[in-house]
Formats: structure tokens, sequence, C-alpha cells
């Protein structure tokens, strides 16, 4: 979120980007007040700007007069290659795993110190989870995250266990502990959670994994959620890794023929 003061001297462009950067996950609907207030930028500027960016589509207004994210950018972000070439090559395997499991299942990347959701498939059956498409979720509270920080760089990793936030009572948030459950994701080769991230559920996860010539890297994470009276879910890894390996094939392939 942009934040402070008025900045003297922005380009428009940069005052719209403040606008849209306003919103956040905690924040997706927003008065006018409100983003001029966390854009830094003045009321009739933002007003101004609003009513521009209205009419593009890059947000839209409620008829309650708050603002939210519009449908092009929506549109816009599905073509960002992070979404559109792993969303569909992954489409159809994500389809296996949810078809033969009836839960819900997700993929992630890594942004930084965070899990960006970029698929998810879910049913009638599935436990509700708080995770959506284009949602990001800490590393250290979700099984897709402690796949992705287990093969994260040091610096990444030290980051996100520097201050590790607490979302329900069973978050683990102790440093040391977080660490040996990383090195032991990289051992066994998968992970775990038990209601950390939401109550009532618990998750595992699987890495997606392409062979770049002489290595091979972690390129996102393939999980499941199901409910915490669930008590196969080690059954579900071998699912999960038929999966994966399908899923780093295909992006192999498509690199190759790229």
């Amino acid at each position: 979120m942009a934040g402070g003061g008025a900045a003297p001297g922005r380009s428009v462009t940069s005052r719209a980007l403040a606008i849209l950067d306003a919103f956040d996950a905690s924040a997706p609907r927003l008065t006018l007040s409100e983003i001029a207030d966390r854009s830094g930028t003045p009321l009739t500027t933002a007003h101004r700007l609003l009513a521009d960016l209205t009419g593009w589509g890059a947000l839209s207004r409620r008829p309650d007069g708050r603002y939210e994210i519009g449908r092009k950018l929506w549109d816009l972000g599905l073509l960002a290659p992070v979404s559109l070439e792993l969303r569909q090559v992954a489409a159809p395997f994500l389809l296996d795993v949810h078809t033969a499991t009836r839960d819900t299942v997700h993929l992630a990347v890594r942004d930084g110190t965070q899990a960006l959701y970029v698929e998810r498939i879910s049913g009638r059956e599935s436990v509700p989870v708080v995770s959506q498409v284009g949602s990001r979720l800490p590393l250290h509270a979700t099984g897709v995250g402690k796949v992705l920080l287990a093969s994260a760089p040091d610096d990444v990793v030290d980051e996100a266990l520097a201050a590790p936030a607490r979302a329900t009572r069973h978050t683990v948030v102790d440093a040391a502990r977080l660490r040996r459950e990383l090195t032991e994701v990289r051992r066994r080769g998968w992970a775990r959670t038990a209601e950390e991230m939401s109550l009532g559920t618990l998750s595992v996860a699987v890495p997606v994994r392409v062979d770049r010539g002489s290595s091979t890297v972690v390129v996102a994470a393939l999980g499941i959620v199901v409910p915490s009276h669930r008590r196969d879910l080690p059954r579900m890894v071998p699912v999960l890794e038929v999966a994966a390996r399908g899923i780093g094939r295909a992006l192999a392939r498509a690199a190759h023929f790229r």
C-alpha cells in the first residue's frame, strides 16, 4: 500500500498507480476519502483520477459509493506469464487431483515472503478455505508456502522467519522450529500443516520441479486442503507427486518449444 503524505512533483502515472496500490487483501473496497488517505493523494486529484480509472475499467464503483478493482485489471492480470502459462499447463493436472480427492486443490508460486495463489479448484464437498486465486498468504503458515520456503534462498528464509505472524493459535511462529520443519520438508519432499492458516483444516503440498540443464528448480507448489478430522493426508502425497511431475514435464516441454 502506498502511504504517507502527498509527494510534490509526482507524475500523473505515479499518482494513478498509488491509487491502485491503496487496495489490498485487507481493504478490497474503499471510499474516496480512504483512497486519498491511503495513497497520499489530494482529495480533488484522487476524485479526478478515480473517474479516469473507473471509465477505463481499472476500478468499478459500487452502489454504496465505494470503489473496488475492476474487471479490466483482472483480464490483464491473467495475461501475466505466471498466471497464463502456468495455469494453462497445470489446469488438467489440478482437475485430476480434485476429481480423485474432491477436496480443494491449490497451485502457488513464491512472491517474496508470500505464497501467491495462481489457481484453485474446489467443489461443494470441499472444506472452506481463506485462499483465492490472486491472494497472497504467508509462506510459514501454509502447506504450499512451506514447500516454497524450503527451496527459497537463505535471505528469503531469514526474512520470512524474522517475525512470522500468527494466523491461528496453531500457527508455528518459533523460528527454530520452523527451520527444523523446512529441513524435514527438504528431506521427505512434502510439507503439511494442521490448522495453521485456518481452523478446521489440514493441508499437504509438494513441489513442482522443472529441469533446467544441470539443475532442477522448484517453480511452484501443489497442495490440497482437507477437513481436520481426516487422517489420510499422507496417502494423498503420491497423488500430488504424480500431478506435480506431470506439470513439471509439461512446463519443460512448453519452454523447449517456445
